[in-house]
């Protein structure tokens, strides 16, 4: 098991850079790397989308996803409206909010991995898309206008920014007033053991990096925004998710009476107009 101090943000961003970029490079490579459906996967980025958004897909960005949710299905996107996708990966959330906003609407996804790019790009190569646009950089300092864009969705990756009260001011700037804030991420209801805190992988696997509930309406509060919702989609078994973490998934983890819970979670805000 790999541990590094998480307060060195540098480490965790080339951890978190690796592991993403090894993902693009298998599904480059042509390697089945996607879990959906298969009982082995993890329970965190498994069976997220419908068969029919999955079938009319590319096959290279579903196999790229490593999300919590499908934020695309739970945020309402409008024809004609500016969508950003934060850590855009292969681009499946980009691809599935274009169709969504339609031709006069548009999609941005950010991403620092130089593999999951290229990666997004042939995506959006492949399906034709003419509305949507990659672009290269970190979430705490997104390269776009203030005011530019009427919905920021992310999808189990704020969790992993070392500074997340900064990604939501970024979040909140680039939003015109009345935009609103969708994403789905998992997040800590109660107290995270410390074997999870304290690993490596399991912040690259969306555990150990996740925000207790009431921190994460207290950062988006700070930031500005309002109306602040947090719905569970999903809950985690900690046995599990400590056992994978380990990377031992077929070993007992030394967990007992465990307070809270880990969740996935569709979390709203709204920029007051």
């Amino acid at each position: 098991m790999t541990t590094q101090p998480l307060s060195d943000a540098d480490t965790l961003r080339e951890v978190v850079r690796e592991k993403y970029a090894e993902r693009a490079r298998s599904v480059a490579d042509g390697a089945p790397a996607s879990c959906c459906g298969a009982a082995s996967c993890s329970p965190i980025t498994s069976n997220l989308y419908t068969g029919d958004e999955v079938a009319t897909l590319p096959e290279p960005a579903v196999l790229a996803s490593l999300g919590c949710g499908n934020p695309t299905a739970l945020a309402a996107l409008n024809a004609g409206e500016t969508v950003l996708d934060l850590g855009s990966g292969g681009g499946i959330d980009v691809l599935l909010s274009a169709r969504r906003v339609g031709p006069t609407g548009f999609a941005y996804g950010l991403d620092m991995t130089d593999e999951m790019l290229a990666l997004a790009e042939r995506n959006r190569a492949a399906e034709g898309a003419q509305n949507v646009q990659f672009l290269k950089g970190h979430i705490e300092a997104i390269p776009l206008p203030d005011q530019s864009v009427d919905v920021v969705i992310s999808n189990c990756v704020i969790n992993l920014a070392a500074d997340k009260g900064q990604v939501l001011r970024e979040a909140f700037r680039v939003l015109r007033p009345g935009g609103r804030f969708a994403v789905s991420d998992v997040v800590v209801q109660g107290e995270l053991p410390p074997e999870l805190r304290g690993n490596l992988e399991a912040w690259i696997g969306c555990v150990a990096g996740a925000l207790d509930e009431s921190e994460y309406r207290r950062l988006l509060r700070d930031a500005g925004f309002e109306d602040v919702a947090i719905e569970v989609t999903r809950v985690y078994d900690y046995q599990e998710l400590a056992q994978r973490a380990a990377g031992q998934p077929d070993q007992p983890a030394p967990l007992h009476d465990v307070p809270g819970r880990v969740v996935s979670a569709f979390v709203r805000a709204r920029k007051p107009a």
